[in-house]
């Protein structure tokens, strides 16, 4: 459980390092006003932001998830581990059960995380700023709107994680499983890099509106008068103001970090548990019961 910890953390780092400045372009485009654009699409936005802010605006907010990604990384691998045994058979449908069990825990750690994320993102630079960093943001939030404040958008990270996670799980297990990821294997880091890459954008794709969503409900407030009233209200206002293609905004930018970030994340985390435990080791330490030995089942680190 340690190694897995340890692994975890990692290949979480690995990840945000590399997928940070995409998801500040992604969160940009999602909450700017249809009314005053300010950026025309995912190449402008960040020409515009290391123009104004130089490249260190790419990675602002950084803080939130590095210091969350401890936390999120003991929660999932400890609730999709234990949640797999306890569902006995390690199948597609329980790998899937076992990822929206792991997914749903961390949104305890997640939610806060990418509130304070999402301020840091959207704030002007300079003098003029709000706030001194993640830990300076909560406080500030908590201080004026208490905790319901800090847990801001907890129920549309819910329905984006829970759903989301078990899609990225899945798809990671079906795809080591088909490309034949063992031990040993000449091509093993190829074929880890493919297969996270894949599932990460696969689990982005399937809940994605619902990020948009998230995002707006976060930053909602944040430049004027609060607008929305809740989910629902988010998404009927978003369509009748900017129509169905809202709920794609900041896409690319996203497809563009997840398959990179995901491929570092989940090749980092595999590589250090094979070489650790060796080739007989699975990675959550022990065999699950029931199960069909067709092929490895290697870790799956959190998608950050």
């Amino acid at each position: 459980m340690a190694l897995d910890f340890l692994a975890g953390c990692a290949g979480g780092v690995a990840g945000v390092l590399v997928g940070h400045p995409f998801d500040t372009v992604k969160v940009r485009l999602q909450v700017q006003n249809v009314e005053k654009l300010q950026y025309r699409g995912t190449l402008h936005c960040f020409q515009s932001i290391i123009r104004q802010e130089s490249v260190l605006g790419l990675y602002k907010g950084l803080g939130s998830p590095l210091m969350g990604l401890t936390f999120i990384n003991a929660l999932v691998f400890g609730v999709q581990g234990n949640t797999l045994r306890a569902l006995g058979r390690d199948t597609p449908l329980n790998q899937f059960l076992a990822g929206a069990a792991a997914g749903a825990i961390q949104c305890v750690i997640c939610c806060p995380m990418e509130l304070a994320k999402t301020r840091l993102q959207l704030q002007d630079a300079g003098p003029a700023r709000t706030y001194k960093g993640s830990l300076d943001c909560l406080v500030q939030i908590y201080r004026h709107e208490g905790l319901r404040g800090v847990n801001r958008g907890m129920v549309s990270t819910l329905l984006r994680e829970t759903p989301s996670f078990g899609v990225y799980f899945l798809t990671y297990d079906v795809m080591t499983r088909a490309l034949g990821c063992e031990p040993g294997d000449r091509l093993l880091v190829p074929k880890l890099l493919l297969a996270g890459g894949t599932s990460g954008i696969l689990s982005w794709l399937s809940t994605y509106p619902m990020d948009v969503v998230k995002s707006r409900l976060q930053a909602d407030g944040l430049r004027g008068d609060p607008r929305y009233c809740g989910i629902l209200d988010c998404m009927r206002q978003s369509y009748q103001a900017e129509g169905w293609r809202v709920f794609t905004r900041g896409l690319t930018s996203t497809l563009l970090r997840a398959f990179p970030v995901n491929a570092a994340t989940f090749a980092t985390v595999t590589v250090v548990l094979t070489y650790a435990r060796g080739e007989e080791a699975r990675p959550d330490g022990e065999a699950v019961p029931g199960a069909t030995p067709t092929g490895p089942a290697l870790a799956q680190p959190s998608s950050l």
